[in-house]
């Protein structure tokens, strides 16, 4: 089988095209290279000793992307493309808007001209906002309070409408919660551009004295020590995760969507002193007000994804911790590093 992946140099793509390419699988890579580096499928080829086909297209552009399905016959599409940082999609909601959706559209409509139809989509947890229990299903309502929340939901329903037609779509979308972690390689990892928005990358580089402390937003919650609680998922889980559900597509004309995570939650000061384990290093940190917007707690409920997918995650929190790290140690400035 021959799988595009869009956004395939990014975090969550190269991890995945390794996946993909371990298992055999013939992997074409589309990506503009906005907020990723074409180093991470040299690594992912060193990994592996296979290449990922490499075309530096947006996802949004359609005469692009019709010349990458003119020269690449392929059979099933991993959608990552889209930017993804919440804070700034608050900021700019129409770049988001326009980014998020538009290449989904985009992709779909090439998709269909060259008689493709079946699309593992890259969702989110953030679709579901504020809850009445920490424990998130696949049956909730799907609330967002911010606008890349919304665009993850606007794509859900619009694959949704789309599978329902009478053309054979088989579409799956994959709601991960807080992926983390890097390959326990350290070649490959997140790399972010600027200030992390997200804890790992942001401990990590506090572990390596690249900033001097760590925010820790509100120690007033209810919860057991005050402090946040997510539900933290290694990379690696989340691309396995696409695999299973390339390997177990919904019948034609059918729309699914399954949770990614652990299932179980853990705070910010846990992960701080699971990530001293790890490296042995102090974390400093200072606790700061509250962040408007975030939860006390919320985790995943992954049973559906292990009954139906034949997935469930294998990777701990010190798995990941470790791997982040030596990710980290190895690339001081990730990719840029070289």
């Amino acid at each position: 089988m021959k799988v595009l992946i869009t956004g395939g140099a990014g975090y969550i793509g190269s991890h995945t095209a390794l996946a993909l390419l371990e298992q055999d699988y013939e992997v074409v890579v589309v990506d503009n290279l906005s907020n990723s580096s074409e180093e991470s499928l040299k690594r992912v080829r060193e990994l592996t000793g296979k290449d990922a086909h490499f075309y530096k297209v947006d996802a949004c552009d359609e005469a692009g992307l019709t010349k990458v399905f003119e020269s690449e016959h392929v059979d099933s599409v991993i959608h990552f493309a889209g930017l993804k940082a919440v804070g700034e999609s608050v900021i700019k909601p129409l770049l988001y808007y326009r980014n998020n959706i538009l290449s989904t559209i985009t992709l779909c409509q090439v998709m269909e001209k060259f008689d493709v139809r079946n699309l593992v989509f890259s969702s989110s947890a953030t679709v579901y906002g504020h809850q009445a229990t920490p424990r998130y299903n696949e049956t909730m309502p799907l609330q967002p309070v911010n606008p890349y929340g919304h665009t993850k939901a606007v794509n859900e329903q619009l694959l949704s409408d789309l599978s329902k037609t009478h053309a054979g779509w088989r579409i799956t979308a994959l709601r991960y919660f807080n992926p983390v972690g890097a390959h326990p390689s350290g070649k490959i990892g997140e790399d972010p551009d600027g200030i992390p928005n997200n804890l790992f990358p942001y401990i990590a580089q506090v572990a390596a004295s690249k900033r001097p402390e760590l925010l820790v937003f509100g120690d007033d919650y209810d919860t057991p020590d005050g402090t946040g609680v997510r539900d933290y998922i290694h990379v690696v889980d989340v691309a396995n995760g696409h695999i299973a559900a390339l390997q177990h597509a919904p019948k034609p004309n059918h729309f699914e969507t399954y949770n990614l995570g652990s299932g179980q939650g853990h705070s910010v000061l846990e992960v701080i002193h699971a990530f001293e384990a790890a490296t042995q290093k102090t974390i400093p940190y200072k606790v700061v007000d509250r962040r408007a917007g975030d939860l006390a707690i919320y985790y995943a409920d992954p049973s559906k994804a292990e009954t139906a997918l034949g997935w469930k995650a294998t990777q701990s929190l010190e798995d990941a911790c470790r791997d982040t790290w030596r990710w980290q140690s190895s690339n001081a400035n990730g990719y840029a590093s070289l």
